[in-house]
């Protein structure tokens, strides 16, 4: 996959003027050594590295010589933990990324916002807010269907000038619109179109017998080919370019598409890419299944089609699950690790779980925090030639397929060159530090930043056999500022949905990256903050676009931007 990628550059080498320190600057700063703790073991003692290797499960080259070198009962070398090195005598702890004054010219450091979570104090509660006007819920109206529109799997349809959001329809149709919210004095309205008058030339019977009016809200384009869902994503992300970011495809690096991922499947036939399924347990009759769009209602299943083999193995939805709220089913990628996570209910006491396949159990209790029940506490990933530990919370790509891809069309972007410097930002388990690690060597550097207490752990632990890389806990917007850090050859960074935001933009774009990879799961924060950059002197060069998440609105994108010139400085 080499589209809409810029031509390989030279490196830092090659750059005038960052050949050599600059004034204030360390070049090759060292971390702390100090002691390390010790790596999360399972029931039976196993790391996620030591514990042995799951059917089918081929471990690299690197562990294999690593595993014979070790001795029966033998423990990997610990993960380090905040601000620790390697716990080894002799062994060189890894360089840091300059640091010093910021040089001139340079965006000046903001005052970090206050924290937006929320308060543990006790707040009053609050009356329900009731929509005025008459109620319009059950009306009906023959309406003409005009663009799909940004979130939600809706498209736009006016009746009387009223704006309405309509599901399961497609753009160009005329359809029976059923409203389900809204009121007389509503700005707009929400529907479903329950009878396609004319059908769009995309649109085909829904595969899944729970996707429709008033069903399963998981999938939003069940009834659309593959080809028209990235159409209709094309279209979405066509439009947030141009509304919010001033941007036209070819001025973003875009040729349009959104690229399919895995092999092509009949017609008819729909994806199993989902490793990751949480069902929500009917309390009437303790059956799983999944919730209706904008509802709390369960619509019962006895099968999800978008779900990967392994989740559909362990037979979730056969059995009842008497006492429990929510159930969450995990089937790791390149290893046979499954785990089920599962929510008691207020003051229930936890089933006895018997499922079809060897599986680890944990629960969560009501403030959030997870016990082990039985097996590990983590599954093992295969991604990018290493075994990622990933814990109970920890995010991880539910596309198969989406790590290497993702990887792929990050590395290609940045071309990273031996001794460069990089960040990784909402770094996670480390997936994008580790690529980066290997890729600027020994005498590069990468700091990566996360705000998980446990995906800090995991990716100390993923990456303890790197020197060259060190990982922190903290916001990134709370903590980037009092690095130090002034200036870096890459960036890349994974924000969550709500994006980056104009002060963390305006910190990265005073730090004069060669370039940034932007990795994005929402298109309008994409676009938003494109915009910031743009403003502060950078623009995209190369933008890709992905279908991981077929049979729903949502996509993945890779954005790859560079300074507009010299300094930084102005808009193109």
């Amino acid at each position: 996959m080499t589209r809409n990628n810029p031509p390989r550059s030279g490196g830092s080498a090659g750059r005038s003027g960052r050949s050599g320190g600059r004034p204030g600057q360390v070049a090759h700063p060292k971390w702390s050594n100090r002691s390390a703790r010790p790596a999360a073991t399972d029931r039976e003692g196993y790391t996620a590295q030591t514990a042995p290797l799951a059917p089918r499960e081929e471990a690299p080259a690197d562990e294999r010589t690593a595993r014979q070198g070790r001795g029966a009962g033998a423990k990997d070398q610990p993960a380090g933990a905040k601000g620790r090195g390697p716990a080894k005598q002799g062994v060189r702890p890894p360089k840091a990324l300059r640091t010093g004054e910021p040089k001139s010219g340079a965006a000046p450091k903001r005052a970090s916002k206050p924290s937006s979570k929320p308060s543990s104090a006790p707040k009053a509660e609050q009356k329900p807010r009731v929509p005025s006007g008459d109620p319009l819920v059950g009306e009906r109206y023959e309406v003409e269907v005009g663009p799909v529109a940004h979130g939600g799997g809706h498209c736009v349809a006016r009746h009387e000038g009223r704006v309405l959001f309509v599901r399961h329809t497609l753009p160009g149709e005329r359809v029976i619109a059923e409203i389900t919210e809204g009121t007389t004095t509503s700005r707009f309205l929400r529907a479903d179109a329950v009878e396609v008058l004319e059908p769009a030339k995309e649109r085909i019977e829904a595969p899944c017998p729970f996707s429709g009016p008033g069903k399963c809200g998981g999938c939003d384009w069940q009834h659309v080919t593959p080809g028209g869902q990235r159409k209709l994503k094309g279209q979405v992300l066509t439009e947030q370019l141009a509304k919010l970011a001033g941007l036209t495809p070819a001025e973003a690096g875009w040729d349009g598409s959104v690229e399919p991922v895995g092999g092509k499947l009949p017609a008819g036939e729909v994806p199993a890419w989902r490793t990751r399924v949480q069902y929500t347990v009917d309390p009437e009759t303790g059956r799983a299944g999944l919730r209706r769009h904008r509802s709390h209602d369960v619509q019962p299943i006895d099968r999800c089609l978008i779900a990967a083999e392994g989740v559909t193995e362990l037979g979730v939805e056969a059995r009842e699950w008497d006492g429990v709220a929510a159930v969450e089913a995990v089937a790791a990628t390149g290893s046979s690790d499954r785990q089920v996570i599962l929510r008691p209910r207020p003051g229930e006491q936890l089933p006895l779980v018997e499922l079809d396949r060897p599986v680890s159990i944990s629960r969560v209790d009501e403030q959030g925090l997870f016990h082990r029940v039985h097996g590990r506490t983590f599954v093992r990933e295969r991604a990018v030639g290493r075994t990622w530990r990933v814990s109970e919370g920890g995010f991880w790509q539910i596309h198969p397929e989406a790590p290497e891809t993702l990887v792929e069309a990050v590395l290609e972007g940045l071309d990273p060159q031996w001794g460069e410097m990089a960040l990784d930002l909402y770094c996670g388990v480390g997936l994008f530090a580790g690529a980066l690690a290997d890729r600027v060597g020994e005498e590069g550097a990468v700091l990566g930043i996360e705000s998980s207490k446990q995906s800090v752990a995991d990716a100390r632990h993923n990456l303890a056999a790197l020197e060259n890389v060190r990982i922190e806990c903290d916001r990134v917007e709370t903590l980037l500022p009092r690095t130090g850090i002034t200036a870096t050859d890459l960036i890349v960074l994974d924000p969550p949905r709500s994006g980056a935001g104009r002060e963390t933009v305006a910190h990265l774009v005073g730090l004069e990256a060669r370039r940034i990879a932007y990795v994005a799961c929402d298109p309008a924060a994409l676009a938003r903050d494109l915009a910031f950059f743009r403003a502060g002197g950078y623009r995209p060069v190369s933008l890709r676009a992905f279908d991981l998440f077929p049979m729903t609105h949502h996509f993945e994108c890779v954005a790859i931007l560079e300074p507009v010139g010299e300094g930084h400085g102005g808009n193109e």
